[in-house]
């Protein structure tokens, strides 16, 4: 969603990265704010801040590339380490990542950074797999679902436990999802 929806507002809308990413950074926040203040999931809220947190992770990547030249493997690079900042920091913080256990704002926060982190990496590595190491959108697909497989099978089979192949596989659904969109 994110990679395709960007897309059209840059494109086809003609609000260029800026404007959009803009726009869409202002949706957010005030969506943000109402999901904050929510005390009980409220779907349509929920839905929406996902939407327009995946449209401003691809936005993030696609402004460090388009506009400021870092490449996708430096911003892809970037990306995992903040990501696994913001999961060592919630873990040891919360003693949990458990998308189960989200019943505090603290906690909360650390989900939505880790949905926008995981956006954001999710474009890099997409772009970075399938256009600059040239395998194309196709190929691309195949490996991203074959890295789900088989983090399936090693959860399956009890090598992973439920909360780590829950988030490997969530990261690896965002290149995925990029290399769908594109």
């Amino acid at each position: 969603m994110g990679e395709t929806f960007a897309d059209y507002l840059n494109g086809t809308l003609g609000f260029g990265l800026g404007g959009t990413t803009a726009l869409t950074v202002v949706a957010l926040v005030i969506a943000l704010y109402f999901q904050f203040r929510s005390k009980t999931y409220k779907p349509v809220l929920y839905w929406l801040v996902v939407v327009l947190i995946s449209i401003a992770g691809t936005l993030f990547t696609d402004n460090l590339t388009d506009n400021l030249n870092v490449s996708l493997l430096t911003s892809s690079i970037v990306w995992a380490i903040l990501l696994g900042i913001t999961f060592a920091i919630w873990y040891w913080s919360e003693k949990t990542l458990s998308i189960h256990s989200i019943y505090t704002n603290k906690r909360e926060a650390y989900y939505w950074l880790t949905i926008l982190f995981t956006f954001a990496l999710g474009t890099g590595v997409g772009d970075l797999i399938a256009e600059r190491f040239d395998l194309g959108y196709g190929v691309s697909f195949f490996i991203f679902a074959g890295v789900i497989f088989v983090l399936s099978l090693l959860w399956k089979f009890d090598v992973i436990n439920q909360v780590f192949a829950f988030w490997a596989v969530y990261v690896v659904t965002r290149p995925l999802g990029a290399s769908i969109g594109d």
